[in-house]
């Protein structure tokens, strides 16, 4: 996994869906309407300020609300490459993770880490960098969830498993799957 370094956008507890992307904006799946509105309830300097490559630092219950994908698709329309939590709501951390969206575990990196601050998570070695130098471990996803966010996200995940099944030969894939079946 790659490094990922940017400025931190500090959030508290229970940052809920709606407040990630309010519901009068469901209407829409286009990128730049929903980063022209994320996040604004919390923070309406957000979506002006927010550059590719920045990071969300957020306490717990990250994602809580309803159920829409449209949380973790706002934050990646923002260019965020990241979410730094204390923990998440269940419904967002898989949302978020189908749609490849990095998300990381810490519950000392939301005491620590500073709004505006540039901060480098380096998955390599699964620690936070801060300004300062210091570092912080961090939590990534395990197991099955993180093969799919390694991949980039569920639809990368299965044409990858896909191709491999077709082989070499570019098959179908049926040759592959009557073999693993």
């Amino acid at each position: 996994m790659a490094r990922i370094a940017g400025r931190a956008w500090k959030f508290g507890d229970d940052v809920d869906t709606d407040v990630i992307i309010p519901a009068r904006y469901l209407y829409t799946h286009d990128p730049r309407m929903l980063a022209a509105h994320c996040l604004e309830v919390a923070d309406p300097q957000f979506p002006g300020g927010v550059r590719p490559g920045d990071v969300v630092v957020a306490g717990r219950n990250f994602g809580c609300g309803s159920s829409r994908e449209h949380a973790p698709r706002a934050l990646q329309a923002c260019g965020v490459a990241a979410v730094v939590a204390a923990s998440y709501a269940r419904i967002f951390f898989r949302n978020a993770v189908n749609l490849g969206l990095l998300l990381v575990e810490s519950a000392e990196a939301v005491d620590r880490v500073q709004p505006g601050e540039t901060i480098e998570i380096d998955g390599e070695k699964g620690l936070l960098r801060l300004s300062s130098g210091e570092t912080i471990p961090v939590r990534f996803p395990a197991g099955a969830a993180a093969e799919v966010q390694g991949a980039g996200g569920l639809v990368a995940y299965v044409r990858k498993r896909l191709a491999a099944r077709a082989g070499p030969a570019g098959g179908t894939g049926a040759e592959g799957a009557m073999q693993h079946e």
